[in-house]
């Protein structure tokens, strides 16, 4: 709707205006949600960092993987460009682009990584479950993005909106779409409230991360359906985030039953007089 706007004389994005709120109020979030359990505003910068270098390698690689073929047959022709044109159509076009899914898995790799390496930062026995709660919040403001700067926009519908002059994205101007942006922005904010509630009152700890591997896989994959743009690859009818969405719903599956096996046959410790 908004893709641009003009600040101080400079024009600046509104995807990217999104994403500055959204890591501001999303640390702050984190920092409250963890406060009594000694996390300090280091950990939590850092904890940003390492998510952040995680999900920029991630989304650009699955951004790859929806241009697979686009890839090989450059890969076949490459001796037709010149290698400035071969690495602009490489990594400015074919891996230029960003996956939220691909970001997510990126991200959290990254922070299992760190938890692996050192503890000093990040403690995962004690911030997955903040991260689990502020990644639907820091969703919200994405989706919120896309829809001012026209990405990821709906299928045609009598009773959306309707958009004119988007330079970006001429595909939806004067057209009627669904907002579906603005629909995944309130299904992540109120997932969002569900994890915070969940965890004020001490329901599934050090397990939250699963329930929103349960919960946001159901929902991207339901408003998938409803989304217009075709540029993010199709395999057996389905889109690349609903492949995707398939298989974080089964690993999450497979994790809590193994995770239940375990706590079934783990012998409760019993005090003796």
């Amino acid at each position: 709707m908004y893709p641009f706007v003009d600040i101080f004389g400079r024009t600046i994005g509104t995807y990217g205006i999104m994403v500055g709120i959204g890591i501001i109020v999303t640390g702050i979030v984190f920092l409250l949600i963890l406060r009594k359990k000694e996390v300090y505003l280091e950990d939590v910068a850092m904890t940003g960092l390492f998510f952040a270098a995680g999900a920029v390698i991630g989304s650009h690689i699955v951004y790859g993987l929806t241009n697979t073929t686009k890839i090989i047959d450059l890969f076949r022709h490459m001796s037709e460009y010149s290698f400035i044109e071969f690495m602009k159509l490489l990594f400015g076009s074919y891996l230029g682009g960003m996956v939220f899914y691909g970001g997510l898995i990126g991200g959290l790799i990254a922070l299992l990584i760190a938890n692996k390496v050192s503890q000093k930062y990040f403690r995962g026995d004690v911030m997955f479950d903040g991260v689990a709660i502020v990644i639907p919040l820091f969703h919200t403001f994405g989706r919120i993005g896309c829809f001012l700067g026209g990405c990821c926009f709906g299928v045609e519908c009598k009773f959306g909106i309707t958009i004119h002059n988007n330079t970006l994205y001429p595909a939806i101007n004067d057209v009627n779409r669904l907002p579906i942006q603005l629909i995944e922005a309130g299904c992540n904010f109120i997932l969002f409230w569900v994890l915070l509630f969940l965890y004020k009152k001490n329901k599934f700890q050090k397990r939250l991360l699963i329930v929103y591997l349960f919960a946001y896989p159901v929902i991207r994959f339901i408003d998938e359906f409803f989304r217009g743009d075709d540029i993010r690859g199709f395999l057996f009818g389905l889109s690349t985030s609903q492949i995707i969405s398939i298989l974080l719903f089964t690993f999450a599956t497979v994790f809590t039953i193994i995770d239940l096996k375990k706590r079934k046959d783990t012998p409760v410790k019993t005090e003796q007089a």
